[in-house]
């Protein structure tokens, strides 16, 4: 079975995590935010509105996954 939080390649990542600004690559806490956006099915919605077009409480949620992980980061001891 896939690990449902790996995609298939890192330019897969990347550009399903652009940002509107061409020039700017997107960090790695853009490419984990993209990550959840996945796994609740908002994906599509981010593609097609961008991040703006989410409501507060699918934001709030995200940033909530987001604060989980970082911190079961800092309890593993990883970077």
């Amino acid at each position: 079975m896939k690990n449902r939080y790996l995609f298939h390649t890192v330019e897969e990542v990347m550009d399903m995590a652009k940002n509107k600004k061409k020039d700017k690559q997107p960090t790695l806490e853009d490419l984990l935010k993209y990550e959840i956006a996945t796994d609740l099915g908002l994906s599509e919605k981010v593609d097609r509105e961008g991040w703006g077009g989410l409501t507060a409480q699918e934001t709030g949620r995200i940033g909530g996954m987001l604060s989980s992980k970082r911190r079961e980061k800092g309890k593993n001891g990883e970077a």
